[in-house]
């Protein structure tokens, strides 16, 4: 993988209320790269999800994203520019539920209208055939014109995913994105998802580990807020994950497996 990382942070601490929610002192990602965060509820994972798609400000530290630099915070015409090359993909899906799914997956496309077609939602007749080759990549073609209120939990998920194929993004933010479907829609929209991040980096929350290597070549352990591990899936064993989710209430401790050389460090604990 050649060219700018997609991601690149170093020193980058988010503070809420007066307490330190996350705290990563480098991370870089390369184009093309499919990385997981994991870690129990708290943890820091959709905070950093909020951060890369320019919802959270840091408090502290840099991060860049596409070639951006994050702080200050970006505002205006640059914030809309990252979030048409931004696609997130979440749990809560944001769809518009009286809109048709064709209708929905045109959303995708209003970054790229100009003009008063923008603000009229009016799509081009290329836009549709374009909305109906995603809905036919997530086996949903034949759904098209069904308003997306009357279609099932994984259905409008793989409406999703077609709308963030309309978007045609280079980083791809998914938050838990199977969290409310039974294990066989889950590996189903996994397996969509990768495909959709075919030619994008992607960076997903996952919630079950059976999913990381559906999901991901890389995965990061987050616990109260700090790394764990930053390790190629192949690493991430029994003890990883017994330290990653054992009491979140309990001490830091260093990482059952050490990180790969070129690795995200782990971060130091704090007083």
């Amino acid at each position: 993988m050649n060219g700018a990382p997609v991601i690149r942070i170093d020193g980058l601490a988010v503070d809420i209320g007066g307490r330190r929610v996350l705290d990563v002192p480098r991370l870089t990602l390369a184009a093309g790269e499919r990385l997981a965060l994991i870690g129990a509820n708290g943890a820091g994972k959709s905070t950093l999800l909020r951060v890369l798609g320019g919802f959270t400000a840091p408090s502290s530290g840099r991060v860049e994203v596409l070639g951006r630099p994050l702080s200050p915070p970006l505002r205006g015409t640059a914030l809309r520019a990252l979030r048409r090359e931004v696609a997130p993909v979440n749990q809560g899906l944001h769809l518009v539920p009286r809109l048709t799914a064709r209708e929905n997956v045109l959303i995708g496309a209003l970054g790229r209208l100009a003009g008063w077609r923008s603000w009229a939602r009016l799509p081009l007749a290329a836009d549709i055939a374009e909305a109906d080759s995603a809905l036919d990549a997530v086996g949903l073609l034949a759904h098209a014109a069904t308003r997306c209120d009357r279609l099932s939990g994984g259905e409008r998920q793989k409406v999703a995913i077609a709308r963030m194929l309309m978007q045609r993004p280079r980083l791809i933010v998914a938050d838990e994105p199977t969290a409310s479907l039974d294990p066989a829609a889950a590996q189903e929209i996994c397996r969509l998802l990768v495909q959709a991040a075919r030619q994008a980096t992607l960076v997903s929350v996952v919630h079950s580990p059976a999913l990381l290597r559906l999901l991901a070549d890389r995965v990061i352990g987050l616990r109260q807020g700090r790394l764990l591990f930053d390790l190629p899936v192949a690493q991430v064993d029994e003890a990883c994950l017994a330290e990653l989710y054992r009491d979140a209430s309990a001490p830091m401790a260093r990482p059952a497996v050490s990180p790969t050389p070129d690795a995200a460090l782990m971060a130091p604990s704090r007083a």
